[in-house]
């Protein structure tokens, strides 16, 4: 039997997606190990659902580090002390720099409620809105060092409706969220994805 694949996750606010990946490695759909949830604020509701699932947590505060260098080099060090072979970004409001993409090339994920590379950035759904589009959505991706540009892993539609607010289609969209991040997860732990240029090519099933 191998190893399964130990996963440590960045958050700074609900964790939604954490929640949905977690449901999916108890109910034995993905083969994996939450090995670590560390948020950059204390007070978040992520680090108690972490917690409720017996999940070690960390507080790492980046208002006590010199830049965003240095606040790396504190994640690599605590991501390392737990083996940790995937980092999963669920909601972590910091912009990674290159100490960290380096220390875990193609092995930092991200999710994004948007249909990539459109709509990147914050507040995705109200600039959906904004211009009118008729279908929007979410991007599972590998991160790189710009904003929301990495190569792409999973996608997934959703209409949007002409009497959608900003809440609504939020909404709409995370219910996807909730489904493909796990997905891509678990595509990353059977060593099935593979990056070329831009690509990310799934191998399929053995």
């Amino acid at each position: 039997m191998t190893d399964l694949l130990k996963i440590g996750v960045l958050v700074s606010g609900n964790g939604s997606n954490l929640q949905a990946i977690i449901d999916r490695i108890e109910a034995g759909a993905l083969p994996a190990q939450i090995v670590c949830v560390i948020s950059n604020k204390a007070d978040v509701f992520a680090l108690e659902r972490a917690k409720h699932h017996g999940i070690p947590t960390h507080v790492l505060d980046h208002r006590s580090h010199a830049g965003r260098e240095a606040y790396d080099t504190a994640l690599v060090e605590l991501l390392r002390s737990h083996g940790v072979g995937l980092v999963v970004l669920a909601g972590f409001m910091r912009i990674v720099t290159p100490v960290l993409l380096g220390a875990f090339p193609h092995a930092v994920m991200n999710i994004h409620p948007a249909l990539l590379p459109a709509f990147p950035g914050l507040h995705a759904q109200q600039q959906a809105l904004q211009y009118g589009v008729k279908v929007s959505g979410c991007t599972v991706h590998f991160v790189d060092e710009g904003t929301d540009t990495g190569p792409i892993i999973i996608q997934a539609v959703v209409p949007v409706l002409d009497d959608d607010t900003e809440e609504t289609l939020s909404a709409r969209i995370q219910k996807e969220e909730h489904r493909i991040y796990p997905e891509a997860v678990s595509l990353f732990a059977a060593g099935r994805l593979a990056v070329d240029g831009r690509r990310v090519v799934i191998a399929p099933t053995a």
